[in-house]
């Protein structure tokens, strides 16, 4: 397998998380005898100091030229007085647009060993596993007009999809629902917005060619709270983009922390990689940063962009391996218990390459018998 990644680490914690999400997956293709070539370069404030632009051209081409695209994360405090369209953000969102994903990848999963960590109950949260599919490329977040005029003292965004924009990102939300739980889940808000009434008569129309996949829709406002009381009644949930930015943010409660979250952007011409969380600049550098979810979105890397389903799963065994061996990261420590176990930003990811190390052992060793 050859693999060209490029790592744009960007703000904040990013450079510490990616740093050991890359080292994951040099040791997968070391031990699978794979062809990665990683490249780095800037994105967002990093970006902004470094070129005037939180988007480099050179960052541009060499994105376009790869295979996958791991990023950090964007942002940071001191970036805040500048125009909307300088500012780190704008990068990010810049190179979601070039790189052409439509559909972002978001799970929200309860972990037992994190059970305590969630605000909700045990067994409200217990065999949850969602998968969001949020359309990344449209709705709020790119429709045009769009403007503040400070002088009026007034402002406006513009809401947009077209037939085809809906198309394309729920097939993607019904071919993964045939490989899980056969149920997806479409959210939207249909009894106000006419754009909500195009998204909901169109899915209705995918779902017809996937006759053993169970469609449910959902009002937003009625999904936040459905997936407080009952997440385990959920497989695939597709929504538009603002919504899925929310709804999935909100169910990182289940899990305990954003800083387990992974995703990915596919279906353009560079599949892209990046972990909820944000840049956090509040902890940067202190090494207190969670890196599991950069991990798990190298996982997510593998699974997508180089075809490598055992090498997903064994990092994804890791990972659960080193939270039941009772190891936490500063986010994660809740009970005094967990505060004796609290690792660095390296320190777990050591141990979760450590994890990964006796797995591909064990495994190499069944495949030699």
């Amino acid at each position: 397998m050859k693999l060209k990644v490029l790592i744009v680490a960007g703000d904040g914690i990013g450079p510490e998380v990616t740093a050991e999400a890359a080292r994951i997956l040099r040791s997968v293709a070391e031990w699978g005898g794979h062809d990665f070539e990683f490249h780095e370069a800037l994105i967002g404030g990093a970006a902004i100091k470094a070129h005037g632009t939180p988007l480099p051209t050179s960052t541009l081409d060499i994105a376009l030229e790869s295979d996958a695209v791991l990023l950090g994360a964007v942002g940071g405090n001191e970036f805040n007085s500048l125009p909307p369209d300088r500012r780190p953000e704008a990068g990010l969102l810049q190179i979601r647009q070039a790189l052409g994903g439509f559909a972002n990848l978001r799970p929200a999963f309860a972990h037992p060993a994190l059970a305590a960590n969630s605000p909700l109950k045990p067994e409200v949260i217990d065999g949850a596993d969602i998968i969001f599919v949020r359309e990344l490329l449209g709705g709020l977040y790119f429709g045009e007009p769009r403007q503040w005029d400070r002088e009026a003292g007034s402002a406006w965004n513009t809401m947009r999809y077209t037939r085809d924009e809906v198309v394309r990102v729920a097939r993607v939300a019904f071919n993964l629902a045939q490989n899980r739980r056969k149920k997806v889940t479409s959210v939207d808000k249909a009894n106000v917005l006419e754009v909500s009434q195009l998204w909901r008569a169109t899915v209705s129309e995918v779902a017809k060619d996937f006759p053993d996949v169970t469609l449910e829709h959902q009002y937003v406002d009625a999904m936040s709270m459905h997936l407080m009381n009952t997440p385990r009644t959920y497989d695939v949930v597709l929504t538009e983009n603002l919504f899925g930015d929310i709804l999935s943010d909100e169910s990182a409660v289940i899990t305990g922390s954003l800083g387990m979250l992974p995703s990915a952007t596919i279906g353009g011409q560079v599949n892209l990689y990046e972990p909820v969380h944000g840049s956090a600049p509040d902890i940067a550098g202190k090494g207190l940063a969670n890196p599991l979810g950069a991990i798990l979105t190298a996982a997510m890397l593998l699974r997508h962009s180089a075809n490598l389903e055992q090498d997903a799963l064994a990092i994804e065994t890791a990972v659960r391996k080193v939270l039941e061996q009772g190891y936490r990261t500063a986010d994660l420590a809740r009970s005094e218990k967990d505060k004796k176990m609290i690792l660095s930003t390296q320190a777990m990811g050591k141990q979760v390459h450590e994890a990964l190390n006796e797995i591909i052992d064990k495994r190499q060793a069944m495949h030699a018998v």
